[in-house]
């Protein structure tokens, strides 16, 4: 059993088994989420159970991967895998289905419905996505510096793009419009000061 307690005097608790298995989660106002296994080897659970009964179940493969999730009224969704362990395809009871493409690098290329309707992803020689082309043809292109870091977005026309630091961080960011708003960080790495965008100045106070 484990359990945090907060300033207000609640606390929420983790309860184990005797193999290391979480089987309940109490929150902090009572609620309780129970978790049920139909391996006694498994780690993963094939079932939980909330504070109104309601009861979600799940199937694995021997890899790990999610099979089947069954939702409290019974709706099943089934995913499918290829031999390297990527998701393919997500088929919903309802009818719908997806299909998901991948290059030679496992980077995901596209996704496709039953309809044909497909939405296609572009990366750089490094890897970074730099393109997502909707089934409409709308189209965001990413540009980034030599780090890697993303410098600036563009869609429909409108671009907002980031100037960082020595450190790496968001030093001023200027939006569609053309507003810029800056940044400042203390020695611990977090914000204690934003300006701009509506001319004001935040300042924020870490205690």
């Amino acid at each position: 059993m484990t359990a945090v307690v907060y300033p207000d005097g609640l606390e929420s608790r983790r309860a184990y088994d005797e193999r290391d298995r979480l089987v309940s989660e109490t929150s902090r106002s009572g609620d309780v989420i129970r978790y049920a296994y139909d391996n006694p080897h498994s780690e993963l659970p094939s079932a939980t159970e909330d504070a109104t009964g309601s009861r979600k179940q799940m199937t694995w493969s021997r890899y790990g991967q999610l099979l089947t999730f069954t939702d409290c009224s019974g709706y099943q969704t089934r995913y499918e895998y290829d031999r390297f362990g990527q998701m393919t395809a997500v088929h919903r009871e309802e009818g719908i289905s997806l299909y998901r493409h991948y290059d030679n690098r496992g980077r995901l290329t596209s996704v496709k419905d039953a309809q044909g309707r497909e939405t296609q992803y572009e990366y750089n020689a490094a890897g970074d996505l730099t393109a997502v082309i909707t089934p409409g043809g709308n189209r965001s292109e990413t540009q980034y510096d030599a780090w890697g870091k993303a410098v600036s977005t563009t869609q429909g026309g409108l671009t907002r793009s980031m100037e960082y630091d020595a450190a790496g961080r968001v030093a001023t960011l200027t939006n569609e419009n053309g507003s810029d708003s800056a940044f400042r960080y203390d020695a611990l790495d977090r914000l204690v000061q934003q300006s701009g965008l509506t001319g004001g100045r935040n300042v924020i106070i870490m205690t």
